[in-house]
């Protein structure tokens, strides 16, 4: 029987050593503490498969110059902004307002605006018709921005009316996530059709190593917009697909998706242009020419809005930040809509505290899931969700209820791409769109009840019956959502 050399032994144990102190040393820096302890455990006990999982998805940042790029965008923005008047601003906010705006502000986000007008269009065909019937009425450019983008038969009109107003001369720009359409149906004839139509297209956060672009690859830009002339813009939860997203998988399964879009003119569609543009200027180091963000029109209504952009390109999590904040401030009611529920520590304090101060809390959530991961991870918090009193509401399936909102009292409301899961706050670019006004609120109460009486509600003895398989399949996803 062979035995290995002393000093090869003694090497290993040097390694060994080496790389768990290394670790110990640098992983917990800058880390969520439950972050920096699972990849600790990670390189302990499978330390070769640990290491180089680190080594590829360690990083949860952007390359350093595309993280200088944003903050040469932001300071851009900040410089601008102070020589603007962004509307009227409805009078009496709540006390605890304008210190959120400030701190939006100060982490990345636009000025908050007035004098703007918002309409949700809940309907999933309706929105992609919707946003088809402003690109034919362009006049100077079309800018366009989705996490996926395809060309079928549910998005042929929309594509339609970018091929028009590309015939009739005018500047079409798409940025479509790499990751996210790359590798998945219809990728190939969506690009033909950018090409044909003349459309300056490019592709987000791509990893192309021989063209020098390296970055972690699960970074994703998950953002959806769509900016016509800077008079009008969409945002919201929606893609450019079938609601099937033509996957043959969600096609067996008869999954289809519920979205929600938001449709917006006045002051606030410049800070939409501005994501776009600070996208198109990370993607291509350049600026198209022609376009002024410093032109503002008055919108239809007098509401006060706020984009907050958010992802790894900031210093923190502005998404996460806007949230607590929201959750914090609530004095009565909070809805949230997320299809991706796994909060952090600080989240989920933050909702159980709101129930233990009085406020009527509620979640929509799917039945059914189509990311096997994330749906047990999420599963994992709902006994103590149903404990603190949070009210789960599960929209039936095989629809997936992908819309993300959150409403605060009647007064505010957060519309746009970003989920409450790890994923949204640490590795996806997102936009959220932050409303004051009691109108708007409405209308997102109203979509809420149509989600409520589509829904069945999850309760705590319900949920105290599941099987251990499940319970295990749960608490090892929730390990595995903390490795970012």
């Amino acid at each position: 029987m062979s035995t290995w050399p002393w000093w090869v032994v003694l090497a290993y144990a040097v390694v060994d050593i080496t790389v768990r102190i290394v670790a110990i040393v640098t992983i917990p820096r800058n880390r969520r503490p439950t972050a920096a302890m699972a990849w600790l455990l990670a390189i302990f006990f499978i330390p070769v498969f640990g290491v180089l999982l680190f080594l590829l998805i360690g990083n949860p940042k952007l390359p350093r110059a595309r993280r200088r790029k944003q903050e040469r965008i932001n300071d851009y923005i900040a410089d601008t902004a102070r020589h603007l008047h962004f509307g009227t601003l409805r009078p009496d906010a709540p006390e605890w307002f304008p210190p959120l705006v400030h701190m939006n502000q100060s982490m990345g986000a636009l000025p908050l605006s007035g004098d703007n007008g918002a309409h949700l269009i809940s309907d999933y065909q309706a929105s992609i018709d919707a946003m088809a019937e402003e690109i034919r009425r362009a006049r100077e450019y079309v800018h366009v921005e989705f996490y996926i983008l395809q060309a079928d038969a549910s998005t042929d009109g929309f594509f339609q009316a970018l091929e028009d107003a590309a015939a009739r001369g005018i500047p079409v720009r798409v940025l479509l996530d790499y990751w996210a359409n790359r590798w998945k149906p219809k990728y190939r004839q969506t690009v033909r059709r950018l090409e044909a139509m003349g459309a300056d297209w490019h592709l987000m956060l791509p990893v192309q190593p021989l063209r020098g672009r390296i970055q972690r690859p699960d970074l994703r830009n998950h953002r959806k917009l769509l900016v016509v002339d800077g008079r009008v813009g969409f945002l919201g939860s929606q893609n450019i697909t079938d609601s099937s997203y033509n996957l043959p998988k969600n096609i067996r399964r008869g999954l289809h998706w519920v979205d929600l879009m938001v449709r917006v003119d006045g002051p606030v569609v410049s800070s939409i242009n501005a994501v776009f543009l600070s996208d198109y200027y990370a993607e291509t180091d350049r600026v198209p020419e022609g376009i002024d963000i410093t032109r503002v029109e008055t919108g239809s209504g007098d509401l006060d809005c706020q984009i907050v952009p958010s992802g790894p390109g900031f210093e923190v999590e502005n998404n996460l930040r806007l949230f607590l904040t929201l959750l914090y401030a609530a004095r009565s009611k909070i809805m949230i809509v997320s299809p991706y529920f796994v909060p952090d520590e600080a989240l989920l304090q933050a909702v159980t505290a709101a129930c233990d101060r009085g406020v009527q809390v509620e979640l929509f959530v799917s039945e059914e899931g189509d990311q096997a991961m994330v749906f047990h991870a999420q599963r994992s918090y709902y006994e103590a969700l149903l404990r603190a009193g949070v009210r789960i509401w599960m929209y039936r399936k095989p629809y997936i209820l992908h819309t993300k909102s959150l409403t605060i009292d009647d007064q505010v409301a957060v519309i746009g791409s970003s989920n409450m899961d790890m994923r949204s706050f640490g590795l996806n670019m997102e936009i959220s769109m932050l409303v004051r006004g009691e109108e708007f609120v409405r209308e997102v109460r109203a979509v809420e009840d149509e989600y409520r009486a589509l829904s069945r509600e999850l309760t705590l003895e319900e949920w105290l019956k599941q099987p251990l398989r499940s319970t295990v399949l749960d608490n090892l996803a929730r390990l595995t959502s903390a490795l970012q």
